[in-house]
């Protein structure tokens, strides 16, 4: 799947000097943005009246409900909430998507996500 959106890598606590230092252009006081992928992984047991560890389809529309309508298009800082008090950068957006996935796919399934805020940058969480 993907998302398009914009967002600020900002510490409140540090100064704009520091910001600006650990930060670089991503601390670009108008926000940036990326074309973000990505990649869900689902991990169990096949089910034997299907064949299925789990619906494709039913994961999908669990992704386009659940990630792509809340992200896309959106100001992670301004937008979303949750990055009101938490740096919203690509480890941290992850483990976001990742949280809401889990409480929307049955446990019995081992969860990865890998998202790309580029195609040579990723970032990848499973929980721990």
């Amino acid at each position: 799947a993907h998302f398009n959106a914009a967002h600020r890598l900002y510490n409140k606590k540090w100064s704009d000097k520091k910001n600006n230092k650990v930060f670089g252009k991503c601390n670009y006081p108008n926000y940036h943005g990326h074309n973000y992928e990505l990649v869900v992984s689902i991990t169990g047991k096949i089910n034997s009246n299907t064949g299925y560890v789990m619906d494709m389809g039913e994961l999908k529309n669990i992704i386009k409900n659940e990630i792509e309508e809340r992200l896309d298009h959106k100001n992670l800082n301004l937008d979303i909430p949750y990055f009101s008090k938490v740096i919203p950068s690509a480890e941290n957006i992850c483990i976001y998507i990742y949280d809401i996935l889990r409480g929307n796919i049955d446990k019995e399934f081992r969860l990865s996500v890998k998202l790309y805020e580029t195609p040579r940058n990723f970032v990848e969480y499973s929980g721990n």
